[in-house]
């Protein structure tokens, strides 16, 4: 496929989820709440992970609207991470997805109920099912993957180590580790939803999501390109904030990053060797992850 033509189908999927995102947002009695949810919920974005829902259950014979409110759940837990990502507290970013950060414009005690307002809302769409969904159990294990990649073995321990090394020396394992935590276990989570919804076997499930682990390091390592490389407004994002971090690129360098994260997409491609011509997408999806600039 050429990247125009997988520009369009990232488009397509794109719209697809925002119109879904527009139905399934939280319901807020409380306007301030409300409005910083939607600030950031809404705010353009590529919607990457969501995508990986629809895609991996399109791959898998699955229905994509059977999947989509999971893949709006994963969503939601991504736009909750990015506000408690960017508190001061945190990683004390000024400006998110071209806007912002939901902090500086609605205040930090708003923006933490907001993140908080997303993440529940996440889990309700879960519990509450949909036509053509996976039945009672079948969301038990949705729920189940997606608080395993939240939690204190997923982005919170990536999140913690992360902090905790602010201003040390990092070595590669404990830098695969932050990052495998904080960015993969989200992708795979992604991969994993939208194989299960579909009703994948064991197998098919685990190499969506080998497919999606390296993946995932792949797209945090043009993160950190992206932070040495590009200026705020190409970003959408504040750039530069890492310099007290160790990064891919702070590690390796510019070369050598680039060489892992090209590595790491060929990893990704051959996890989907079993699928055939079908899996194209996905295996176009991993080349262009590492060609973006924002």
């Amino acid at each position: 496929m050429t990247v125009e033509g997988l520009e369009r189908v990232l488009e397509e999927r794109r719209l697809v989820v925002e119109e879904a995102l527009v139905r399934l947002a939280p319901v807020s009695e409380s306007p301030t709440v409300a409005l910083a949810v939607a600030d950031s919920l809404h705010a353009p974005a590529k919607r990457l992970r969501p995508i990986l829902v629809l895609l991996v259950a399109e791959i898998l014979k699955g229905d994509p609207k059977s999947v989509l409110p999971a893949a709006c759940a994963v969503e939601m837990v991504h736009t909750a991470s990015l506000i408690l990502d960017d508190l001061p507290c945190m990683d004390d970013a000024s400006l998110r997805r071209g806007r912002p950060a939901c902090h500086v414009t609605h205040g930090q005690a708003t923006a933490l109920l907001a993140a908080f307002a997303m993440l529940n809302r996440a889990y309700e769409v879960l519990a509450e099912g949909w036509p053509g969904g996976p039945d009672g159990a079948g969301r038990s294990g949705l729920a189940k993957e997606l608080a395993r990649a939240i939690g204190l073995t997923g982005m919170i321990a990536g999140q913690a180590a992360d902090l905790a090394m602010t201003a040390k020396e990092v070595d590669f394992p404990t830098l695969e580790f932050i990052h495998s935590r904080k960015t993969g276990a989200l992708f795979i989570a992604a991969a994993s939803l939208g194989a299960q919804a579909a009703g994948a076997q064991p197998s098919e499930r685990a190499a969506m999501e080998a497919y999606a682990k390296n993946l995932g390091l792949a797209f945090q390592i043009v993160d950190d390109l992206i932070d040495v490389s590009s200026g705020a407004g190409e970003a959408g994002k504040d750039v530069g904030k890492d310099t007290k971090k160790t990064t891919f690129v702070s590690f390796a360098g510019v070369d050598g990053a680039k060489q892992l994260a090209r590595e790491l997409v060929k990893a990704s491609q051959e996890a989907l060797a079993g699928f055939g011509p079908r899996a194209q997408t996905l295996l176009d999806l991993a080349s262009y992850v590492v060609t973006r600039r924002k």
